[in-house]
């Protein structure tokens, strides 16, 4: 006989998170992932491009039966590169982010005690093929956003405060947990 499976619904909260950063990346332009990590490094959210609101659970937004095929939640068709291609970051690119944003966090972060600066609140890297932006949340926790070069960084950023100022409130302990922990069972 199989043992019953009961599938791990997440709270309130980290659906609401998971909306959050969907909707960050669909609605902003030129984002191309963005990334959650706490303060020891670990991936707690990702949004991989592509992903819409509706993606993030219960709750998150219109189904996808209620959208035409290939929509967005805000029901427009998904942001194209030049060539027609949509927008895409690296393979991976939330665990890479993460990666990438706890090592800069941390640099920053040293460099911050060197120069006696106090709190690293926000570091953007701008590249000849993109742009990385760094936003402390709470508690040692980063937002990471990978954008394409020709964002506007202004606009990036308001929107990264935005999800700060939403998110670091919620972003407790025991949610930080269960986030790990739903990334955990998703590999």
């Amino acid at each position: 006989m199989n043992a019953p499976t009961t599938a791990h619904t997440p709270s309130r909260q980290a659906r609401n998170l998971r909306w959050l950063l969907s909707n960050l990346v669909d609605e902003v332009p030129g984002v191309r992932s963005v990334a959650v990590v706490s303060s020891d490094g670990l991936l707690l959210l990702s949004s991989e491009p592509g992903r819409t609101a509706a993606d993030a659970g219960p709750g998150g937004g219109p189904d996808r039966e209620e959208r035409g095929e290939g929509e967005n939640a805000d029901g427009a068709a998904p942001r194209r590169e030049s060539g027609g291609r949509p927008e895409r970051g690296p393979r991976d690119a939330g665990a890479d982010l993460a990666t990438i944003v706890s090592g800069l966090g941390s640099l920053t972060q040293g460099a911050s005690k060197l120069m006696d600066a106090g709190p690293v609140k926000q570091t953007m890297v701008a590249m000849d093929e993109g742009s990385l932006f760094v936003m402390s949340i709470s508690d040692g926790s980063l937002l990471g956003v990978h954008a394409a070069p020709d964002c506007d960084m202004s606009v990036v950023a308001y929107h990264m405060a935005l999800f700060v100022g939403r998110a670091g409130h919620v972003l407790t302990p025991e949610l930080r947990t269960e986030l790990r922990t739903s990334m955990e069972l998703d590999q």
